[in-house]
């Protein structure tokens, strides 16, 4: 809860702009950003200025062409934006940055167990792949996301809508054999129930699935064990205006600002020591 000495800690006083980056955020991810390639011309903006533009998109939920003139030019923002997109920057950043953040709290590097959940968002205009979700009557895509049991991202999916929850599981948790072999145990909610997930992920590895049920005589709100920890990551990912819709027009670029956002809340956790 908000008191004096909360108010305090997440304070953002003596920065230009509150997405800006202090230097023990800087210095907790400096080391993981691209060197410039050698040879060419120098980079004429500091790799700092890049990254605080690209929060502050992701942060204020503004089109491209409305990057104020204090940072570089808009063109050079995207390019550097679309180069780390393509070569999966933000992904294993925030892969790395994970372990460090768990470490820091006296937990084992690598999670043993984690939780899965999705949300359906809509899209705009741009186009792009998109889909109906009949439960939740939204037209547009799902983040399809797993976290650990502290609620801190480890791998995002994005893909269409219209894909149900227990179809787009095993495309979460097959991009994370290798990164996370001793993560077999998931969470879920009622979604993820039947066969044909468990046959789904016996396919690709062995997995523990502990599905975790609402009540049926339950009246109002129920704190749910574990599941609550994922949707209160969404919480935390939906408070940078960009992941208000799906603004984009393709999914990497989706998944890239949803790694961003996090690669941004675990970078502050860190600092804040």
């Amino acid at each position: 809860m908000w008191t004096d000495t909360t108010r305090a800690i997440h304070a953002r006083k003596g920065l230009a702009l509150p997405s800006d980056l202090t230097d023990a955020e800087w210095a907790v991810l400096e080391p993981f950003l691209p060197l410039a390639l050698p040879g060419g011309r120098p980079r004429k903006w500091p790799t700092r200025r890049l990254v605080e533009a690209m929060l502050y998109m992701l942060r204020g939920g503004l089109p491209w062409r409305m990057l104020p003139s204090g940072f570089p030019p808009m063109t050079t923002v995207q390019r550097y934006f679309y180069a780390w997109r393509d070569s999966g920057v933000w992904q294993r950043i925030n892969h790395y940055l994970l372990m460090d953040l768990r470490v820091a709290e006296g937990r084992e590097a690598a999670p043993s167990a984690g939780v899965i959940d999705s949300q359906s968002v809509k899209i705009t205009e741009s186009g792009g792949v998109r889909g109906y979700d009949a439960g939740k009557k939204i037209k547009g895509r799902k983040r399809h996301i797993l976290t650990d049991t502290c609620g801190y991202l480890v791998h995002a999916v994005v893909h269409a809508a219209d894909i149900q929850d227990r179809d787009g599981a095993p495309l979460v948790l097959a991009a994370i054999i290798q990164r996370f072999p001793w993560l077999r145990h998931v969470f879920a909610d009622g979604g993820y129930a039947g066969d044909k997930l468990r046959n789904a992920l016996a396919r690709i590895g062995t997995w523990t699935l502990e599905i975790i049920k609402r009540s049926d005589t339950a009246k109002g709100f129920e704190l749910l064990p574990r599941r609550w920890v994922v949707e209160r990551t969404f919480a935390w990912l939906n408070r940078n205006r960009r992941l208000a819709k799906d603004f984009e027009q393709k999914i990497e670029s989706a998944t890239a600002w949803l790694f961003l956002a996090s690669v941004q809340f675990i970078t502050r956790r860190i600092a804040r020591g």
